[in-house]
C-alpha cells in the first residue's frame, strides 16, 4: 500500500514535466528497479517431514533492456533481469536469486491518455535460479529418531525456460525528446521443479524439491528513444501571413492516409489555377499537412506527397511548374489542435497560397 501511494504521488508531481507521448521509432534503451514478490511455492523433502508452502519476503528486482520501435505502437526488446528473495515456511527456508534474459514484444497505446502512454507486452526467455542456505527441520530419517536440521552442501543453480506478461505506462519528459519515465508490473513464471542435494546432521544424503516458481515484480525506471526527434518549432502558419490585395489562399482536403485528389479537390485546384491568371503573382506556395495519427517521419512524407499531387494538378491546369514551390510540414501547424493519434479531417490538407 505504501509503495502504491508513493507511485501515485510521484506521478502527480511529474505531470507538470510531462509531454504528449509519441510512438517509439528506432532504437531505445531502458532500465528499471523495484520489488519482487515470489509467489508461495511448494517444498517437498525426501526425508520424513511434511511438505510446506514457502512464503517469501519482498526482495529487489532489476531489469535493463535494448529494443527497437516500429513507429506504429509495436516494439521488441531484449531484457536482462535479476531478482532476489528469502523464503520460509513450516521449518523450511532459504534464499533464492534469479537472473536471465527475456525477449519481449510490446504494444504502446498511442494517444489513449494525455501525457501517459499505457503499454502491454509478453516475453519468453531463460532464467537461472540459485537457491542458497537451504534448510529443513526434521524428526527422524531412515529410522533414526534424532531431531535435527538438514542443509544443502553447496549453492546450486538450476535453469529453465521462462515466460512473462507486462502491463505498464510511460510518461515522456518535457525538454528531453525521447526520454520517458516508466512504471510497470511483470509476472514471470518458471515451470520447472528444482531438486537440491542436502545432508542430515548424521551425514546421510537427502534431497529437497522446490515446486514451480512464479514472481510478481513492480518496477519504476527510465527509457530513452534514440529515434525520437525534437519537436519542430512552430513557424507562423501560412494563413497568418499578412494579407495583401494580390494574395489568395485555397484549402484542399484529403481522406485519411491518402494523397489522391477527390473530385471536389480537383475543382478547388482548378479555381486556384484560374484565379492565379487574374492577379499579378511571383509564385504559388503549395504546403502539405497531415493529422497526428501517424508517426512524425511517416506524416512528413505523406504531407509532401499530398503537396506534390496538388502541384501536379496545378501544372495540368496551366500554372507554370517554375512558379510553384512545394513543402511538406507533416503533423505540425494543425488547423484543429488535437493530441497525438487523432484522425482529424481538417488537418489532412494542402494549402495553396498565391503571392
Amino acid at each position: 500500500m505504501k509503495f502504491r501511494n508513493a507511485l501515485v504521488a510521484a506521478t502527480m508531481l511529474a505531470l507538470p514535466f510531462a509531454a504528449n507521448a509519441q510512438p517509439i521509432t528506432g532504437l531505445y534503451v531502458g532500465g528499471g528497479a523495484g520489488v519482487n514478490i515470489m509467489q508461495s511455492q511448494n517444498a517437498k523433502p525426501s526425508f520424513v517431514a511434511p511438505s510446506a508452502a514457502l512464503t517469501s519476503k519482498l526482495g529487489p528486482a532489476v531489469a535493463v533492456s535494448l529494443g527497437y520501435g516500429l513507429g506504429n505502437g509495436l516494439r521488441a526488446e531484449i531484457e536482462g533481469d535479476y531478482r532476489y528473495n528469502t523464503f520460509s515456511g513450516n521449518g523450511i527456508g532459504g534464499q533464492e536469486q534469479k537472473y536471465g534474459a527475456m525477449v519481449n514484444v510490446l504494444y504502446d497505446f498511442v494517444g489513449l491518455v494525455p501525457y501517459v502512454q499505457p503499454y502491454v507486452g509478453a516475453g519468453i526467455g531463460y532464467q537461472w535460479a540459485q537457491d542458497r542456505n537451504l534448510y529443513a527441520t526434521y524428526s527422524g530419517y531412515r529410522g533414526n529418531p534424532a531431531v535435527g536440521t538438514v542443509r544443502n552442501t553447496k549453492n546450486e543453480t538450476e535453469g529453465s525456460w521462462a515466460y512473462q506478461a507486462i502491463v505498464g505506462a510511460s510518461m515522456p519528459i518535457v525538454g528531453v525528446p525521447g526520454l520517458a519515465l516508466t512504471a510497470d508490473y511483470r509476472f514471470m513464471g518458471m515451470n520447472q521443479e528444482r531438486e537440491y542435494s542436502v545432508r542430515t546432521p548424521t551425514g546421510a544424503p537427502a534431497s529437497l524439491k522446490l515446486g514451480n516458481d512464479y514472481n510478481h515484480s513492480i518496477m519504476v525506471g527510465v527509457r530513452y528513444n534514440f529515434g525520437q526527434a525534437a519537436p519542430v518549432p512552430m513557424a507562423p502558419a501560412a494563413a497568418a501571413v499578412p494579407a495583401s490585395p494580390v494574395s489568395r489562399s485555397y484549402l484542399v482536403f484529403f481522406d485519411w492516409d491518402k494523397a489522391v485528389l477527390a473530385d471536389r479537390a480537383r475543382q478547388i485546384v482548378a479555381e486556384a489555377a484560374a484565379n492565379s491568371t487574374k492577379v499579378q503573382y511571383t509564385r504559388l506556395e503549395v504546403n502539405g499537412y497531415t493529422d497526428t495519427s501517424g508517426t512524425p517521419r511517416y506524416n512528413q512524407g505523406l504531407s509532401l506527397r499530398r503537396a506534390q499531387a496538388v502541384a501536379a494538378e496545378l501544372v495540368k491546369d496551366g500554372v507554370p511548374k517554375s512558379a510553384i514551390s512545394i513543402q511538406g510540414f507533416g503533423d505540425t501547424h494543425l488547423l484543429v489542435q488535437t493530441g497525438p493519434g487523432v484522425r482529424e479531417p481538417q488537418n489532412r490538407r494542402v494549402e495553396i497560397i498565391i503571392k
